[in-house]
């Protein structure tokens, strides 16, 4: 019987034997640093005796508002070993934005540089701002390289995160320590098979959950290695970064696979060559991005479902069992159902919501009694918000609970819509949303063009002939009523598409 209340620490368990069988061994490659373990354990160290030095309780808040560096480890590890919550939060937000972060999570200390907008946020409760491009960095130099543990358990909360919403206000996420451990054990595992030889290269950001996972929780669990990206994750930069670095194992999202596409174009050239797998997440992949990335690089592309709730990937397919357009089976150490709004289980081919259940799933929303009582269900299950339907095992995503049309009364999946758009020549990017007519939903499309196609003067033939090419190939209650033109879809920092600003 597992002992529920011996100290597990996460910090420690991700460093400490890491440190002690490959103390040499490059953790870290960022620019033209290198990080050992070694070096990684003894910074940490030094961070978590910063926070003692500066009288921070166990539990008190660390927001980290930082770019993908070295610090951001130190930082993140740091705060844990030591028993305080670090709070990494998205690095593209506005001052207002992060003084309702600080407040909502009652932040003591802020990790951040000297000219960030996160730095000129007015909180009374905050402490202290430490500056990583500025006094930080001398005050590490001057810290003891040995440090208690916090005894903490696998139960008790380790950081927090928080959910980017495609609505509302950011909700605060907490993840206890064994969450960590629960998805590197499960999906790092047993669907990438990530050992000590990889080198991980996640293009998403570590303050996301999936980021999070690629670059930090993953790697170090297995012992491997890690490239750090910490500039903004141009198509340039990442091709760049591959050539230089050469990872193998490369996690984005769709946008991202399809900017770095075009940015290969016709060369002859596969900067991919080092990888042996590639990950998406964030959103559904398009078969089509699936279809020319495979043809570009000859690497097929492993798609999932995840969820800052869930920490990491619950759904996801697999090397040698792939189906293109669904985001694959169960991963081991989860469970996953479609429901009815009763909470029966939807026959299989029939869109529900999707329900969850595993180690890493948060136990609740900070301060949220109201979307706990919807979201977290009985029994341990948590209502993703997703709707989707089976076929043979296989999980197909349907859309945001919110963004799936009702069309002549037919469930219809605007991204069932967007995958046929974008296999036209002109479309670069879609999002498919409904609109009144009439007092009717229809399905409209708003498309950005390629480059070739942006200075085609008669715009209104080949708004045509993109109805056309949609009307061609989807059963007539499918079909746009329209389609608009825009310079620029709509997009969260992690470049998923807000339908919700279209339906507006």
């Amino acid at each position: 019987m597992e002992n529920k209340t011996e100290v597990f620490n996460i910090a420690s368990e991700l460093l400490e034997k890491n440190a002690k069988y490959r103390k040499d061994k490059v953790a870290i490659y960022c620019g033209n640093k290198r990080v050992t373990y070694g070096e990684l354990l003894e910074n940490v160290n030094k961070f978590a005796n910063i926070l003692a030095e500066l009288n921070i309780s166990p539990k008190e808040r660390v927001m980290i508002h930082l770019s993908d560096t070295p610090m951001f480890f130190y930082a993140f590890l740091g705060s844990i070993k030591y028993g305080a919550w670090p709070v990494p939060v998205n690095t593209m937000l506005n001052e207002e934005d992060y003084e309702y972060l600080l407040s909502d999570s009652e932040a003591r200390v802020l990790v951040t540089d000297k000219n960030s907008k996160a730095a000129k946020a007015k909180i009374n409760h905050l402490c202290y701002k430490l500056y990583a491009d500025d006094f930080l960095p001398y005050y590490l130099q001057k810290a003891s390289s040995e440090a208690k543990t916090y005894p903490s358990k696998k139960e008790d909360i380790a950081f927090w995160l928080y959910s980017s919403g495609s609505t509302g206000k950011p909700k605060g996420v907490p993840h206890r320590h064994i969450d960590m451990a629960h998805s590197a054990d499960n999906y790092a595992l047993s669907v990438l098979g990530l050992t000590q030889d990889d080198i991980c290269f996640s293009v998403s950001k570590l303050f996301f959950a999936y980021g999070l996972g690629n670059g930090l929780a993953f790697p170090l669990r297995h012992g491997a290695s890690v490239v750090l990206l910490s500039q903004p994750p141009s198509p340039e930069n990442v091709i760049d970064t591959v050539k230089t670095f050469k990872p193998t194992v490369f996690f984005g999202v769709p946008t991202q696979y399809n900017s770095v596409l075009k940015r290969m174009g016709d060369s002859e050239e596969n900067p991919f060559k080092s990888v042996r797998i590639c990950v998406s997440a964030g959103e559904a992949l398009p078969p089509e991005i699936f279809k020319k990335w495979k043809e570009k690089t000859g690497l097929e592309i492993l798609d999932g479902i995840g969820s800052t709730e869930a920490l990491h990937i619950f759904i996801s397919n697999r090397k040698g069992d792939i189906r293109p357009g669904a985001s694959g089976r169960v991963v081991p150490g989860y469970e996953a159902k479609v429901i009815d709004e009763d909470g029966n289980e939807m026959p299989e081919g029939e869109a529900g919501h999707l329900i969850i259940r595993g180690e890493s799933v948060t136990k609740g929303y900070w301060n949220r009694p109201k979307d706990n009582q919807e979201k977290f269900l009985e029994g341990g299950w948590f209502k993703t918000g997703d709707m989707y339907s089976t076929i043979d095992g296989y999980f197909v995503y349907q859309g945001r609970g919110d963004d799936m049309l009702k069309v002549g009364g037919i469930w219809v999946s605007p991204v069932e819509i967007e995958n046929v758009l974008v296999q036209h020549p002109a479309v670069s990017e879609a999002a498919v949303v409904g609109h009144e007519v009439e007092g009717l939903v229809k399905a409209f499309g708003y498309v950005s063009l390629n480059e070739d196609f942006k200075d085609r003067s008669e715009k209104d033939s080949l708004t045509e002939e993109i109805l056309q090419f949609v009307s061609e190939r989807l059963p007539k209650y499918k079909w746009l009523r329209d389609v608009y033109m825009v310079e620029e879809l709509p997009k969260t920092a992690t470049g998923k598409i807000q339908r919700f600003k279209l339906r507006k």
